[in-house]
């Protein structure tokens, strides 16, 4: 049967596919939409398999929270070149990505690949299938993480390559965005030194005694340098010990006592594509 010129630019919005792509595809379907849509997913299908391989190390991090601001989310979408990260469409797809797991409180990967993306019967995860046929690039989602808490701020440092959400215990405002890019700059491993996980602890107090003893010191000293060096470890990478990098004469802890005495941070996330 004849396609004609509507019919392919109709198919071309609904999925982003090439001209020729979609007019092959609705060839062969005989000018069944929904059928033209599977084969061109199934076109992605052999797509994916095929670079199952390929590293998709390049992408977009999102950081979005809700309209009350008490729950964030990061959504990290990944595709193997820069040049596909830096297209527009990718940009739309990954920002939509984000939206529907703030939108269905998605909590992890599987989740949100489990949720709908338009509401018409396709997945996530049968949407990224189809935009890896339509791109030719492996993509993936590699994060999806969430907090909740009395308010959230989100922050999106420029080019999307890190971002970070912040949980605080009340109304943050501009604080919290100067806390949420300390995050993003300093990459803390915890809150403060009780949320740092014991197995790190016990490594850097191992550390400390190694390097103390290397140095000549006897054991029972080496002991004590070593909790002093994980005093150091403490100050260095947990977020409201760390010197705050907009004044570093006082900690990100005191910072936040100086906005509001009762202002803290319950927890936060941060992703990042190289670091």
């Amino acid at each position: 049967m004849s396609i004609t010129a509507s019919q392919v630019n109709e198919l071309r919005k609904k999925t982003g596919a090439g001209m020729m792509d979609c007019k092959n595809a609705l060839t062969e379907s005989n000018g069944e939409m929904d059928a033209a849509i599977d084969l061109l997913r199934k076109k992605g299908q052999k797509v994916a398999a095929k670079r199952g391989d390929r590293d998709a190390s390049e992408g977009l991090v999102i950081a979005k929270i809700d309209n009350d601001g008490t729950k964030g989310v990061l959504v990290c979408l990944n595709c193997e070149t820069d040049f596909v990260a830096k297209n527009e469409s990718f940009g739309v797809f990954a920002n939509k990505l984000a939206e529907i797991a703030i939108n269905c409180n998605a909590k992890s990967i599987d989740d949100l690949n489990t949720q709908s993306y338009d509401g018409n019967g396709l997945s996530v995860a049968e949407k990224i299938t189809e935009q890896t046929g339509v791109i030719g690039e492996k993509i993936n989602i590699s994060a999806c993480q969430v907090i909740e808490a009395a308010n959230v701020v989100a922050y999106n440092h420029p080019g999307n390559q890190i971002a970070t959400i912040v949980g605080f215990s009340k109304e943050a405002s501009e604080a919290g965005r100067q806390v949420a890019m300390q995050v993003a700059a300093m990459a803390p491993i915890s809150v403060d030194e009780a949320s740092v996980p014991q197995e790190i602890i016990e490594k850097e107090l191992e550390i400390g005694k190694e390097l103390a003893i290397q140095e000549g010191k006897p054991a029972d000293l080496a002991e004590k340098i070593a909790h002093g060096r994980l005093n150091k470890f403490y100050k260095e990478s947990t977020l409201l010990n760390q010197a705050f990098v907009r004044d570093n004469k006082k900690s990100v802890k005191q910072f936040l006592q100086e906005t509001d005495g009762d202002l803290t941070v319950t927890e936060f996330k941060r992703v990042s594509l190289s670091i």
